[in-house]
């Protein structure tokens, strides 16, 4: 059966679609069938977050009945395949004949994981991509205006009977300004299922256009993002990657 997770952040700007190209090489990594949905259709970035700029079939064409599906999905030198939208300005003025969540309804039983990231906003587009998916991942900051928008993310989900797995806080300095886990879990009534930290690495791998679990795989950032993407999978992170010295120290105190 196919997983299809939305990732939202209400907001734009909390750095929720480089998680989502992140945690799909790490899902594959982990040995998952992986398709990354590209759902924000007007803005999108996915393709140029992975140095797939120029393709000749995309979403788009899928949405405007012009191509298959099959026809739009690319395996990327990760190992992980992707469904990208298109990036011309001249698909500003195709004419959908589909909804997002017709073209999920394809990838019914062809891969384990379709993770699909929403637009920003609670916008139309953003409102199809959080109707296409049945899981619901939220991505913040830790800060009150993420906070706020994040929230009406989640009540919309709720609305429309989409079942929000947690929140991924994104971007942690550990600053006295910032709102704790438990501040964020009282304010939003869900669970935390990962916190990834401020990380410069993150930028380098961003201009290299690739993803920063391959780039750089020991960085405090990718062990986090792997942490979150062995959750998602019901896999032990401890069993998979060999614990730092760190993390050991964490867990026994009791903090993970």
């Amino acid at each position: 059966m196919t997983r299809f997770i939305t990732f939202s952040s209400g907001k734009g700007g909390v750095g929720k679609t480089t998680l989502a190209v992140n945690l799909s090489a790490a899902l594959h990594k982990y040995g998952k069938d992986i398709v990354l949905v590209d759902g924000n259709v007007s803005t999108p970035n996915v393709s140029v977050l992975l140095g797939m700029p120029k393709l000749p079939i995309t979403l788009h064409d899928v949405l405007a009945n012009k191509a298959k599906l099959e026809q739009s999905i690319y395996l990327h030198p990760s190992g992980f395949k992707v469904l990208p939208a298109g990036l011309s300005m001249k698909y500003d003025k195709v004419k959908r004949k589909k909804e997002i969540a017709h073209v999920m309804n394809e990838l019914l039983g062809k891969t384990e994981f379709a993770l699909i990231d929403c637009a920003a906003g609670l916008g139309d587009e953003a409102k199809q991509s959080l109707q296409a998916g049945d899981e619901l991942v939220i991505v913040t900051n830790p800060e009150i205006h993420a906070l706020t928008d994040a929230l009406k993310a989640h009540e919309y989900a709720k609305k429309i009977g989409i079942h929000t797995l947690g929140v991924i806080l994104n971007r942690v300095n550990n600053k006295d300004w910032e709102m704790t886990q438990g501040n964020v879990e009282e304010f939003l009534e869900l669970p935390v299922i990962g916190m990834v930290p401020e990380d410069e690495n993150v930028k380098r791998a961003i201009s290299m256009k690739k993803p920063l679990v391959h780039l750089y795989p020991k960085s405090p950032a990718s062990r986090a993002i792997k942490r979150i993407a062995a959750r998602l999978a019901g896999e032990d992170y401890r069993t998979i990657e060999p614990e730092t010295f760190g993390e050991r120290v964490l867990r026994f105190f009791g903090f993970e």
